[in-house]
């Protein structure tokens, strides 16, 4: 990102300045490429249904009535099964994309609209830790964005400062990983799309004959359904938390925080015709 940065400032403090007459008005096609970052949430933490009425706010307790989670909770994948060995840091991910729109200049004000895709590979992980000791992890797992924003700029000679906002659309890939090999594990709802905004701003620049650099940056914010992991008996015994009463049948288990939040720093071109 380093380098494509400085390559993009050298291009932009080389290119000879043009006319102040620069016409913003128009379609135009492109690519970028960048890199995402999650927003790390480190209040995150598992939910519990125990006697899976749909509500996630019990506790599971040992057969002698402590917290089974006690040894708590972390923002990112486990290192191993115990809790003091902490967890590995969410994982960003290179983003790559193409993208269309239409410009419409008034003055030195441009307003406009765009469509967009790219694929990437942004991870974003919760683990519990049991005191059996055993860990519970949740993984979900950016692999494509596509958004329809609004673009508003002022158009200054060659360059057009903008903010852009809409709607985003996220596919994702969700897992869930454990070392506890006694009960078993049974994902019953598995929701793969996220639904939310998206926000930021960048700089535009004419190269002329058509082409254009941009820098921006975004923020995402997606709304996504965690799976829902019933924890059943397997080869666990009677005393085992997860199926003590109310219910022998077993627990729900989801991650208690539905919303998916990134940053993107972006560097692309265009050609307007």
């Amino acid at each position: 990102m380093k380098v494509a940065a400085s390559a993009l400032a050298l291009t932009l403090v080389s290119t000879p300045a043009l006319a102040q007459s620069t016409d913003w008005s128009g379609p135009y096609i492109g690519i970028f490429g960048g890199y995402g970052q999650v927003n790390d949430d480190e209040d995150e933490r598992l939910g519990f249904d125990r006697n899976l009425d749909g509500t996630y706010g019990d506790t599971v307790v040992t057969g002698t009535g402590a917290d089974a989670f006690g040894p708590g909770f972390c923002d990112g994948a486990a290192n191993s099964a115990v809790a003091a060995d902490g967890c590995d840091s969410d994982k960003g991910s290179p983003e790559a994309g193409v993208r269309a729109g239409y410009d419409w200049q008034f003055g030195s004000f441009v307003v406009g609209g765009l469509a967009e895709y790219s694929v990437t590979d942004v991870e974003d992980r919760v683990t519990g830790f049991s005191t059996t000791p055993a860990y519970y992890t949740f993984e979900r797992e950016l692999e494509s964005l596509a958004a329809v924003r609004a673009r508003v700029g002022y158009a200054m000679g060659p360059a057009l400062i903008y903010g852009t906002g809409g709607y985003a659309y996220g596919k994702f890939d969700n897992n869930f990983s454990t070392s506890n090999g006694a009960n078993s594990f049974n994902t019953t709802e598995d929701s793969e799309d996220g639904h939310g905004w998206q926000a930021g701003g960048g700089v535009e620049y004419a190269l002329g004959r058509g082409l254009t650099v941009t820098g921006e940056y975004l923020y995402t914010s997606l709304d996504v359904d965690s799976p829902v992991v019933r924890v059943g008996p397997g080869s666990a015994p009677a005393t085992n938390p997860f199926i003590l009463p109310p219910n022998a049948t077993g627990t729900d288990m989801i991650r208690s925080n539905g919303r998916f939040g990134a940053h993107h720093v972006r560097i692309g071109m265009a050609y307007r015709f």
